[in-house]
């Protein structure tokens, strides 16, 4: 049986947040859901319009990574807090697409600073084109960004640059670790949220501004857009140690070769003065993070590393600090009415964390 275009709409919101089509289950939730997915069927040809441009070469790669997928998370909340307001007016869909755009262009940078291989299942933009093509598919995305947010005000120009700033101190302060005397850990987490909670959480918050909806909403989902957004990472860093190319879209430690310190590997190396077997494990992933790092292409043991760091307890340590912060983001709703909104944001905070099972 073919679904109908309502059920078809509520199908694609459920693929964007992880919730089951069950939740909606009364007709306001039902009529809210399709009204979301309307607005995601416009922002999405936005975004197709949005990422042109009259050079052939930049035309082709600014589109690559949007047409390769995506769950498109962050506009779906924006549409989705909307609806505390307006719903979905003009503004609130651009603000959709600029969140999107934004995020497409840290991607780009991303890969290219990880030496990631593939995104979203396929290759990488730098695999296809070069580090140089992909830094400035990235910058003009940003600034494509920048031409959208400008026609909404000084409000978005203040969102937007502060979200931004917080992308770049996060990346800086990924790439240059941590002070002297600074916790390891702490200071990770605190690159989570600048690097993907910031966006989450402008996410969120434009939703709000944009849809006029109450002004004292704002915070409590700017504060659940960050918290929900580390949780999300979180998750990512156990992701990374799945062997699912078809599920993750990358290889299986894409993180650990480029040298990135995921919270499974810093607990690890937390472990290791006092626990022998954490310290032979820690040291065949150095090894092998040296050697990438070195031009020299690692062996199998690394693969049975990542496998073996999967199984171990820091990983479920890692999935348990997760949960914590995604129970977080949920206390941060409670200002909130209840009412679709809420249910699905709560609903959301917990598939976050179940995308590891």
């Amino acid at each position: 049986m073919t679904p109908t275009p309502s059920r078809a709409r509520r199908n694609a919101l459920a693929r964007s947040l992880g919730l089951g089509e069950k939740l909606f289950a009364s007709s306001e939730e039902r009529r809210f859901a399709d009204e979301i997915e309307r607005g995601l069927e416009r922002v999405e040809a936005g975004l197709l319009e949005a990422t042109r441009f009259n050079d052939d070469l930049a035309d082709v790669t600014s589109r690559y990574l949007l047409e390769a997928g995506g769950k498109r998370i962050r506009p779906v909340l924006t549409l989705l807090t909307a609806q505390l307001g307006e719903g979905n007016n003009d503004a609130v869909l651009t603000a959709a697409q600029v969140v999107e755009i934004t995020h497409l262009a840290s991607l780009y940078h991303d890969d290219v600073m990880d030496e990631a291989t593939l995104r979203r299942g396929v290759p990488s933009a730098q695999s296809v084109w070069g580090n140089s093509v992909a830094i400035l598919t990235g910058d003009l995305l940003f600034a494509r960004a920048s031409v959208l947010v400008s026609s909404l005000g000084e409000r978005a120009l203040r969102v937007q640059a502060r979200t931004f700033e917080r992308l770049v101190l996060g990346q800086l302060h990924e790439t240059i670790g941590p002070a002297p005397g600074e916790d390891p850990i702490d200071h990770y987490l605190q690159v989570l949220a600048d690097k993907t909670g910031s966006l989450i959480a402008s996410a969120a918050e434009v939703g709000v501004i944009f849809s006029d909806a109450p002004v004292e909403y704002r915070e409590p989902l700017s504060v659940f857009g960050e918290k929900i957004g580390v949780a999300f990472q979180l998750i990512d860093d156990i992701i990374d140690l799945s062997g699912e190319v078809e599920q993750t879209g990358k290889a299986a430690g894409t993180d650990l070769r480029a040298g990135v310190a995921t919270l499974p590997l810093l607990y690890l190396r937390d472990r290791a003065p006092g626990d022998p077997a954490a310290a032979a494990l820690l040291d065949r992933i150095d090894r092998a993070i040296q050697a990438t790092a070195d031009g020299i292409e690692v062996d199998a043991d690394f693969d049975g590393a990542v496998a073996e760091l999967r199984e171990h307890p820091v990983t479920d340590a890692t999935l348990a600090e997760a949960r914590r912060w995604a129970a977080d983001a949920v206390a941060a709703l409670e200002p909130l009415p209840d009412g679709p909104v809420k249910k699905a944001l709560a609903k959301f905070a917990e598939t976050v964390v179940e995308r590891s099972n």
